[in-house]
């Protein structure tokens, strides 16, 4: 059996993840503290994969990043570099996808938190750099951890978008979901069902250990 796209599979949702939660949490802040004109707009736009197809979704970004696309023309220009058909077309692909669960859980745990706190730390001198590490990023963790395991375990599970930009290259884009789909269309259904195990097992472990973890938390406070 060939584990390459379990190593793949992996390698994208990790790599998304980090960008995501990094993006997802600074956004996510920054509007928290902010009201603006057009806000809702932006806000929107930010959600919207969540609601298109993911074809349309990979359409979009190949219009970017292929190679006749805005970003993909000039990096093939300048720097003889292509993005589709490519692992990194796969983990973009999965950040586009998976930013709208982090930017939501970010943006609901900052807004659930109480700014009297923020306050008391800034009164006492505590510069905004500080205040954020130290009261408000402790406070909304559990928001923010919900939001980075389902971040993951999008990107993980990402396939249409990924098709459209990444295509399907055995050993080179073949993650999961492309295996089990291509398995399928060739009548591999031991494979294809192989692969079906290893990603469910996955998600439901994912989940399993965040609603453990939420469990805990919550009864470690009700004794508080």
């Amino acid at each position: 059996m060939d584990y390459s796209p379990l190593i793949l599979s992996l390698k994208v949702a990790v790599i998304s993840t980090f960008f995501v939660f990094l993006a997802g949490v600074f956004i996510a802040y920054l509007l928290s503290k902010r009201d603006f004109f057009g806000k809702s707009i932006l806000e929107a736009l930010f959600l919207l994969p969540l609601v298109l197809p993911p074809t349309v979704v990979g359409f979009a970004l190949l219009i970017l990043f292929g190679k006749k696309g805005w970003i993909g023309s000039w990096l093939l220009e300048w720097f003889d570099f292509q993005i589709v058909f490519t692992w990194i077309g796969a983990v973009i692909a999965s950040i586009v996808v998976s930013f709208p669960l982090m930017y939501q859980s970010a943006a609901a745990a900052f807004e659930s938190l109480d700014e009297r706190l923020s306050n008391a730390a800034r009164t006492m001198g505590a510069s905004e750099w500080r205040v954020f590490w130290t009261v408000v990023f402790p406070l909304a963790w559990p928001g923010l951890l919900a939001g980075l395991v389902l971040s993951f375990a999008r990107g993980l599970g990402e396939f249409g978008a990924t098709l459209m930009l990444a295509g399907y290259i055995p050993g080179k884009t073949d993650t999961i979901p492309m295996a089990i789909y291509f398995a399928v269309e060739s009548g591999q259904m031991e494979k294809a069902t192989f692969w079906v195990v290893i990603i469910i097992t996955f998600g439901f472990s994912l989940i399993l250990w965040v609603n453990w973890w939420s469990k805990r938390n919550i009864r470690r406070f009700s004794r508080m």
